[in-house]
């Protein structure tokens, strides 16, 4: 039992030490993003601003549940500095994309991948929600798989800006 326990925390370890070295600190990828609304940014244009990049679509339950939070993440940080991208899974039809954000009223940057460029350039993202917070020099500070750890993300955001 008690190696066992330790073999757990040796492997736990070494997935904390993997992950780092395999996103922290690592450059974004450069992408260009066209918005619903024919605004064009990419990933260089953002740099000296701290950037959370959201992976998502409007049939995934995670993604859904956690769009009310991002949007308040906008509305708390936006003005000093925090930029919200949300690029929509290139299998998200665009009619459902757009009826979305004009039900939710999303008051920031959202982009259609429809060829899912920009989920390679990410590391060829293929689950939602996948999101990548990134620091002022364009460096990814932390990736998140799933719903987001809101706590966490703001004390980062807030460590960064």
């Amino acid at each position: 039992m008690k190696k066992g326990v330790l073999i757990l925390a040796a492997l736990l370890v070494a997935a904390g030490v993997a992950y780092s070295l395999l996103f922290a600190g690592n450059p974004a990828p450069e992408v260009k993003l066209t918005s619903l609304a024919g605004q064009t940014a990419s990933t260089s244009s953002l740099k000296g601003k701290v950037v959370l990049v959201n992976f998502w679509a409007t049939s995934c339950p995670g993604c859904v549940e956690e769009m009310p939070e991002i949007k308040k993440l906008h509305q708390d940080y936006a003005g000093k500095g925090l930029n919200v991208v949300a690029v929509a899974m290139s299998y998200d039809p665009p009619n459902y994309v757009q009826s979305f954000v004009a039900k939710y009223q999303l008051p920031f940057f959202v982009a259609l991948d429809t060829q899912g460029d920009a989920a390679k350039a990410f590391g060829d993202i293929q689950l939602a929600p996948t999101t990548f917070l990134i620091d002022k020099q364009g460096n990814i500070i932390k990736r998140y798989v799933g719903v987001m750890n809101f706590p966490e993300v703001r004390k980062l955001i807030e460590q960064h800006l």
